[in-house]
């Protein structure tokens, strides 16, 4: 695998172009914008099918309650949780938010990535141990491993979801395995059932990463309940937003309690210190604005999913257009991003990035998603630093090593396109028809990109 340096994430990425001309037969997609689809294309001149700007993501959703709330809190002096323990917003936020989502118990953090750290120390995973994970994902999910000094195991993707694939991570499994960490990538449920079954046979705990997937159900569960822990996010760009913040739940009693224990510097309700941990509270301003979107999120949910199998239901008959995959099972997904396959075989074998230029251009603002993987990331210095040489042995070293070798995760890097579905799913069903529409317009002009 050749290793290359990258940047830290980029949230959307469009590459350089490039092309290779391959002349197909030109066959416009059925769809409503027949017609108008053979128009000149915006990047090569002609008029593009959206003008009007997309809401912006969370700017469109401050109200009055917000401020309100953010004004209560700062009035009130009590800007600290152990200011108010039981009745502030950091306390009223994790009451309801269990509530919502199903789960017994619910402990507020300061971001996402902190709240897959908490987990990592409530189950006591330290140097010498072993985190089995996905790639395809933000860096605080590895970051929560290597916080702790474990080495994360990467398992390959089932490349139409873009999901962990089970059968890779049975493979992974050692006796230094004491965690799996699925991510719910683009806020879609993991083949949660499969993963489970390996799980339970080799009895090894399971900590969601479900902080893109806010509300998602699989089977009538929400994502998050299934393992034995779960982890969201409230950073700002999260269905949720609060510029940072992040969240813990779960239903085991004891280990709920160390997981409040150790976000809490090792201090637990009762105000003793037993444990090791970091202060990694979340602050009653967060609690406040999260507060204020709690009555709506469940409805902006459902409208984000209602637009979503919309959006689906068109672009499937689009020739090298394929939604991400979702498992049998799925009842709904958090909807962070919008994503789709793009097979350059069906545009005149044009690369992906002329295309995303193309879709720019009429107006549809999408790109590529996590341009630098974590396995390419962490490959030429992870085993560099002294810690990891003193705790693993050479056995640890080579699983490490080979699980640097994900072609599904790299195939998926690089044939992902991600629109942003905070604001824009929001929208109505005209302005999903403009992205349709942009779509097959860029698929009937497809001789021209190149």
């Amino acid at each position: 695998m050749n290793k290359k340096k990258y940047s830290r994430r980029k949230f959307i990425s469009v590459l350089s172009a490039s092309s290779a001309a391959l002349t197909l037969p030109t066959v416009v997609p059925a769809g409503p914008y027949i017609k108008s689809s053979t128009a000149k294309l915006a990047v090569g001149g002609g008029a593009p099918v959206r003008t009007k700007p997309w809401p912006q993501w969370p700017a469109m959703i401050v109200d009055e309650q917000m401020l309100n709330n953010i004004t209560a809190t700062t009035k009130s002096g009590n800007w600290s949780r152990i200011n108010n323990p039981v009745n502030g917003t950091v306390a009223t936020f994790e009451k309801k938010y269990a509530a919502l989502t199903g789960a017994k118990y619910c402990v507020g953090t300061g971001s996402g990535t902190q709240a897959l750290g908490v987990c990592v120390d409530a189950l006591n995973i330290q140097p010498g141990d072993e985190v089995i994970t996905s790639s395809y994902t933000d860096f605080g999910t590895i970051s929560s491993i290597l916080a702790a000094r474990a080495l994360p195991i990467f398992a390959d993707l089932d490349y139409p979801s873009y999901q962990i694939d089970a059968a890779a991570i049975a493979q992974k499994i050692t006796p230094n395995t004491k965690a799996i960490m699925p991510v719910h990538i683009m806020g879609s449920a993991c083949n949660m059932d499969a993963i489970m079954a390996v799980a339970n046979k080799h009895h090894i705990p399971v900590i969601e990463d479900a902080c893109q997937a806010n509300f998602a159900k699989y089977k009538g569960r929400q994502l998050g309940t299934i393992g034995q822990l779960g982890c969201f996010s409230f950073q700002g760009s999260k269905q949720i937003a609060a510029g940072e913040g992040g969240a813990v739940i779960g239903n085991d009693d004891a280990l709920m309690d160390k997981v409040y224990t150790i976000q809490n510097h090792g201090t637990n309700r009762k105000g003793q210190n037993t444990t090791i941990g970091q202060k990694l509270r979340m602050n009653e301003f967060e609690g406040s604005i999260i507060l204020s979107q709690l009555d709506k999120a469940v409805e902006r949910f459902e409208k984000r999913n209602e637009n979503a199998n919309y959006l689906s239901s068109k672009i499937k008959n689009i020739p090298g257009l394929t939604p991400q995959l979702q498992y049998e099972g799925t009842n709904s997904s958090g909807y962070y991003l919008y994503a789709f396959t793009y097979d350059k075989k069906h545009f005149n074998n044009v690369e992906r990035q002329v295309f995303l230029k193309a879709l720019n251009a009429e107006g549809v603002p999408a790109g590529g998603y996590i341009k630098g993987m974590q396995h390419d990331l962490w490959a030429t210095n992870i085993l560099e630093l002294s810690g990891y040489k003193k705790s693993y042995t050479n056995q640890q070293i080579k699983l490490f090593k080979d699980s640097l070798e994900l072609p599904s995760c790299d195939r998926v890097t690089e044939t992902v396109v991600v629109i942003s579905a905070g604001a824009i799913l929001l929208g109505t069903k005209a302005d999903m028809d403009d992205i349709i529409h942009a779509l097959e317009k860029v698929y009937a002009n497809r001789n021209s990109l190149a």
